[in-house]
């Protein structure tokens, strides 16, 4: 009887301990679950935005002519153009800095009225401005989205105002953001940001990374003349 009663107690300490050890993995597997969650989310999401902010680079050549309506715009905006010559400087593609991108181009975008150069401003020669009025045409959309962003702490030598011809083959103008991810593009015909190389634009010139009063012709990708990182 005392033998029996011995096994009874072990079988019963046993079981006790089996539930004890039960509850305890339970309880871990409850705590520990929202940091599996997260690391599952982060490994499925890092893959998607690093396709995301995959681009490449636009390549540039010799220097191109300077258009007339940059050389205007400073005449009346001599501090955007009154610039020191500075290093060539990518701005780092984060998910913050990608937000920002997105929510500057939108709200830009939806801010200004489109209108013709001659319907707003009466001619034909290009007027390059702010949105001073709340109006404009594609070169007051770029040249806004810049302002912005450089307010917001983006380096200047990242924003590069340029030029291409659209799906139309008509003369359009763009923002450039040069990125350690490679270029991405701000465009005033869609909220969008794409890879330079996903537009479908024929790209000219834009200015260079160095100085904003420089222009750099845009090679095809296809190119085999030499190329500036510039």
């Amino acid at each position: 009887m005392v033998e029996r009663e011995a096994m009874v107690e072990r079988f019963g300490d046993a079981q006790l301990s089996k539930k004890t050890r039960a509850a305890a993995a339970a309880l871990l597997k409850v705590a520990l679950l929202p940091l599996f969650g997260v690391l599952a989310l982060s490994l499925q999401i890092e893959p998607l935005h690093a396709a995301a902010y995959r681009a490449s680079f636009a390549p540039v050549g010799e220097e191109a002519s300077i258009p007339y309506g940059w050389m205007d715009f400073c005449t009346r905006q001599p501090q955007e153009c009154n610039q020191p010559v500075l290093p060539p400087q990518d701005v780092a593609l984060t998910a913050k800095t990608w937000k920002l991108l997105e929510k500057i181009n939108a709200e830009v975008n939806a801010s200004i009225e489109p209108i013709s150069n001659l319907d707003h401003w009466g001619t034909l020669a290009d007027h390059w401005d702010y949105p001073i009025d709340g109006k404009g045409d594609c070169k007051i959309y770029a040249l806004e989205k810049r302002r912005q962003l450089i307010e917001r702490g983006v380096p200047r030598q990242a924003l590069l105002m340029t030029i291409v011809k659209d799906h139309h083959n008509m003369g359009h103008t763009i923002l450039t953001v040069r990125t350690d991810k490679g270029d991405f593009i701000l465009d005033n015909l869609t909220d969008e940001i794409l890879s330079w190389d996903e537009t479908g634009y024929h790209f000219l010139k834009r200015q260079s990374q160095e100085d904003p009063n420089v222009w750099l012709a845009i090679l095809s990708p296809a190119s085999g003349r030499k190329i500036s990182a510039r």
